[in-house]
């Protein structure tokens, strides 16, 4: 056999063994980030990425974590990232900025604090970036976070509300000071624990650093969205086996409301990502 071709030979089973070794497909042949080691890099911050295999143009979640947390360390983490993949999604996740003199990263919610980055602008660049970089669908973008990242999703949400079909936050809302209104309708998946010390259903006062900050009342963030989607009629209630209220808001003038109750603590209880991709797919 001649030499050349020996080394084809090699060189296509290396590619074999490695692309094996991927638990997902991460990126397309032709772009240079998206690796959990690999950023990608829009002029405020980065972002990492996980796409799943063989989809064309796929829908998309771009996912902000809880304080302390990064888009690398999230996106090496199975549990958050699989469930979304297995639909067909691909996986966006964004990293925070930090809080003055501290390495953890967070999230500028518009909390009364003046943040360093504006992180309305910085996601509304991540979800441009992503959309041409690996040709995902732009009516198909959910927008997810999970405690300060939740709050995040609130507050991105209430000001470009046209940036995604949906919205979903896990014990994370609203801060004071409270925006009386938002730029437009939405449709909003929000789920909170009935135990959550952390962020409180009713919110709570706190200081961080030295400085006062609020946490707001669930309940008083939904009427803003209640009044924003013209739907302040009753909600359509029900029960869960796993013990979980639900109470949804569906007959608005436009967008709609779905509150799930657990009762859990503060975290993202169990089987909340395989319902919230339903409840997205099921959109109008």
């Amino acid at each position: 056999m001649r030499p050349g071709i020996c080394i084809s030979i090699l060189t296509f089973c290396i590619a074999i063994v490695l692309c094996a070794a991927e638990p997902y497909s991460l990126l397309a042949m032709d772009t240079n980030c998206g690796v959990p080691d690999v950023p990608c890099e829009v002029e405020s911050g980065e972002y990492y990425v996980a796409l799943p295999d063989v989809v064309n143009i796929p829908p998309a979640v771009i996912w902000l974590h809880g304080y302390g947390r990064s888009g690398k360390a999230m996106i090496q983490k199975p549990t958050y990232v699989d469930p979304f993949i297995r639909r067909g999604f691909a996986v966006i996740m964004p990293s925070g900025q930090s809080f003055p003199g501290l390495k953890e990263l967070d999230w500028g919610v518009a909390d009364g604090y003046e943040w360093a980055r504006d992180d309305i602008n910085f996601l509304k660049a991540v979800r441009a970036d992503a959309v041409v970089r690996f040709d995902l669908d732009p009516t198909r973008i959910l927008f997810a976070g999970f405690s300060r990242g939740g709050s995040m999703v609130w507050d991105f949400a209430c000001q470009e509300p046209e940036q995604a079909k949906g919205f979903a936050a896990v014990s994370g809302a609203f801060w004071e000071p409270m925006p009386n209104a938002c730029a437009a309708p939405v449709h909003l998946f929000h789920t909170h624990g009935f135990k959550d010390r952390m962020v409180p259903f009713e919110g709570r006062e706190m200081k961080w650093e030295g400085i006062r900050f609020i946490q707001g009342n669930v309940m008083k963030g939904l009427d803003v969205w209640r009044d924003e989607n013209s739907c302040k009629g009753s909600a359509t209630n029900s029960l869960h086996d796993d013990g979980s209220m639900q109470k949804d808001w569906t007959k608005c003038a436009s967008g709609s409301i779905r509150l799930r109750l657990t009762r859990g603590g503060h975290g993202v209880p169990k089987g909340w990502r395989e319902a919230v991709l339903d409840w997205f797919e099921a959109l109008p």
